[in-house]
């Protein structure tokens, strides 16, 4: 049987790192742009505890999320020993394009993909880019595209990147902006006999009514900001309740189309958005059969990469690929679900067994 399989992986972590100590001197301000008072340790110790997020990488000022993806996708492809001319796609998943360090004016064309395909010296015309805006499961909205495009018999090879400088669109003034990051991930998806393995189901879903507006850009908390520069605003409670809502509905949704047993499942890689709230899931999701979660289940990068948006699946999962984890390995055999959420407000998951 043909399925989707996963034959290269590669990541690109940028060099900068930013502790939560150097959030000391910078001033937080309330939506109502008044000043967050109290100790500025005690702040950053609860958003430790509550996230889990100790650091984070920003990307250098001479590369963009392009620049990125370039660099991710060059090592997946190295990785899977494919000739890089046969890729039938070339699927980016980001949210706001290229962005220079000095500004927020997002620059999306030619699309990310396009250039991404220059960077990469691609020379067949066939091999068609292009990009996908899905808020933070973009890029396992791309992996489920390119099954879909595999399906269909319009191709056979894909290079699937999640690419992100979240450093350059949040507001300094929002304490919110101690949770974004930079980098990029990326796996290279063919369509091939695989016997039981590859790619067994995927499930999505979009809530589009007041979900809408959980996610969104927005004037700057900062009391002299020019409120014509729009940053990217938060709802955290409302996400955080939302997510606990549906995704472990999917989740579940998603592992039961597979026809595969709970039991069975190795390993969950899921969004890396708030440690708190990625546990919480894991555990209603197996509470709804009946279970308690594994301990080992869930391998997480937030801790030092913080949350990179579409970036955060595909660089955990090359981590663990490349055994960057002692205590998570994937072998032959083993069913990993991939779980999402984010701006739309949009969930989606994927079942995938290691052939």
């Amino acid at each position: 049987m043909k399925r989707s399989v996963i034959t290269g992986t590669g990541s690109f972590l940028p060099p900068s790192v930013k502790k939560n100590n150097e959030f000391t001197e910078q001033p937080f301000y309330t939506e109502e742009r008044l000043p967050i008072n109290g100790k500025k340790d005690t702040l950053i110790d609860k958003f430790k505890k509550i996230t889990g997020i100790e650091e984070r990488r920003y990307a250098s000022a001479d590369l963009v999320a392009s620049d990125l993806a370039s660099i991710a996708g060059n090592l997946a492809i190295i990785d899977s020993k494919i000739d890089r001319e046969e890729l039938d796609l070339i699927l980016v998943a980001h949210n706001f394009g290229d962005i220079s360090c000095n500004g927020i004016q997002s620059d999306a064309m030619p699309a990310l993909a396009s250039r991404v395909k220059h960077q990469l010296e691609i020379k067949n015309p066939h091999c068609i880019g292009f990009d996908l805006l899905f808020g933070c499961p973009g890029w396992l909205m791309a992996v489920i595209q390119a099954e879909a495009f595999f399906k269909a018999g319009m191709a056979r090879k894909a290079l699937i990147i999640g690419a992100e400088t979240l450093s350059r669109v949040f507001d300094p003034f929002d304490r919110d902006s101690m949770i974004f990051s930079d980098g990029a991930g990326a796996i290279v998806l063919e369509y091939q006999e695989a016997g039981e393995g590859g790619m067994l189901a995927s499930s999505a879903v979009s809530h589009c009514g007041e979900e809408l507006h959980y996610l969104t850009m927005d004037s700057s908390f900062g009391p002299e900001s020019d409120p014509e520069i729009k940053y990217l605003k938060m709802k955290g409670r409302k996400v955080y309740e939302y997510a606990l809502k549906y995704v472990p509905e999917a989740m579940k949704e998603c592992l039961d189309k597979s026809g595969a047993a709970i039991g069975e499942l190795k390993k969950i890689f899921i969004h890396q958005a708030n440690e708190k709230m990625d546990e919480t899931i894991v555990e209603l999701f197996y509470r709804s059969y009946g279970l308690e979660a594994p301990k080992d289940i869930m391998p997480m990068c937030i801790h030092y990469l913080g949350n990179s948006s579409v970036a955060t699946i595909p660089t955990l999962l090359d981590l663990v690929t490349k055994g960057f984890y002692p205590d998570h390995h994937l072998q032959t055999g083993d069913l990993v679900l991939f779980a999402s959420v984010g701006a739309g407000m949009n969930i989606n998951a994927v079942c995938y067994r290691y052939p």
